[in-house]
């Protein structure tokens, strides 16, 4: 039985497809990607092509933005030629490096850009000082997110975990914080 003719497999892999084009993600890198974690074995493109009826010229694109986010490499299996993909299996460092990617290629060049315009719009007596307050709000609540990402992404999995888990009873421990 091929994993796509399992039911659950196969409503995972659409469903999978369409969270991605909610994320931006095209649907058909989701579903590769979604076959390529469901299985328990490195998959050559061809297989790929096959049981998700896509376009060769489709995969190939799909599989080099996967590798490009990290969460899919292409290993070499014993006896065959083909190149043959895996997917990260470990959730947390699959979302690690989704969002670390996500960082680099949305959040680092708009911090970036509010920055230049807070540094422009300070000098800038002709600017509506609505806008000036409101790029140099922005600048700052995006670095602050960027900043708090770059601490947290050093922390060990286990207190990543732990943290996630506290939710916000985390804030606990934040003189000051107390629910109302």
């Amino acid at each position: 039985m091929k994993l796509t003719d399992h039911s659950a497999a196969k409503a995972f892999i659409l469903h999978w497809g369409e969270m991605g084009t909610q994320w931006g993600v095209n649907r058909s890198v989701a579903q590769i990607h979604a076959l390529l974690y469901l299985s328990d074995r490195p998959l050559p493109a061809d297989e790929i092509v096959e049981a998700l009826t896509l376009a060769r010229s489709n995969v190939s694109t799909a599989l080099k933005e996967l590798q490009g986010y990290g969460i899919v490499r292409r290993v070499h299996v014993e006896g065959d030629r083909r190149d043959h993909f895996v997917a990260e299996s470990d959730l947390w460092e699959m979302l690690m490096r989704i969002v670390a990617e996500r960082k680099r290629r949305e959040i680092d060049p708009t911090i970036a850009l509010l920055a230049e315009l807070a540094d422009s719009l300070a000098n800038d007596k002709s600017a509506p000082p609505q806008v000036r307050e409101r790029i140099v709000r922005m600048h700052e609540f995006i670095a602050t997110l960027g900043d708090w990402y770059d601490q947290i992404r050093t922390l060990p999995k286990p207190t990543l975990v732990t943290l996630m888990k506290l939710g916000s009873k985390v804030a606990r421990f934040i003189p000051g914080s107390s629910k109302k």
